[in-house]
């Protein structure tokens, strides 16, 4: 894909490409995680060792945003069994088993390439791979964060159109809880975690 004007082009990622990209992935998921909602105080070489999922799983994503040679967002996805440990509880009593689910785990993109359909083209991408995989559902989760907290921008716009433009709705009860280290304070926490859906 590649948007008028703007010089960007996503493409999947594999094999040494996908290795190549890996240590930029994870600086740019230090970068972008850092802002409100995230607040992410991320740590490199925490970064490498869970990005290593998208080396080892065959039925992994790693989408790349280029401008020209440089990556300037990733996005990723895996089968959510692989995150039972972390998830499977938020979809307990839901009725879907967990084989059925691909998660969306996460997009990350510099501010300066927003607004130029990368972030529809990694959802595309996401989407089609979970039907080649024969996945019914996908399911990616948002930080919940209150209306007044200290660190949130005045200028801070949800992206909860976007993602219901593309057929996404909160799942009732599926909330995750998972730990990282805030910007603001001296140790790790447990931050809720909204899981959205769509039927495929």
């Amino acid at each position: 894909m590649s948007g008028p004007g703007t010089g960007i082009e996503t493409r999947v990622l594999r094999g040494d490409a996908l290795e190549a990209a890996l240590g930029d992935v994870a600086r740019l998921r230090i970068e972008v995680f850092r802002a409100f909602p995230y607040l992410y105080d991320g740590d490199l070489a925490y970064e490498r060792e869970y990005l290593q999922t998208y080396r080892d799983s065959e039925n992994a994503i790693l989408v790349g945003a280029f401008d020209g040679a440089r990556l300037v967002g990733a996005s990723t996805g895996t089968p959510m069994e692989e995150h039972a440990e972390d998830f499977g509880a938020a979809f307990a009593g839901q009725g879907i088993a967990l084989n059925e689910i691909f998660y969306c785990a996460e997009s990350v993109l510099l501010p300066a390439y927003r607004g130029f359909g990368v972030g529809h083209a990694f959802f595309d991408a996401r989407e089609a791979h979970a039907r080649a995989l024969g996945r019914r559902y996908c399911t990616f989760c948002s930080v919940v964060r209150p209306e007044d907290h200290p660190l949130r921008p005045g200028d801070y716009r949800p992206l909860d159109g976007f993602w219901r433009k593309r057929g996404y709705e909160k799942v009732p009860g599926a909330i995750a809880q998972f730990r990282w280290k805030d910007l603001d304070q001296a140790e790790e926490t447990d931050h809720p975690l909204q899981f959205w859906m769509r039927a495929l």
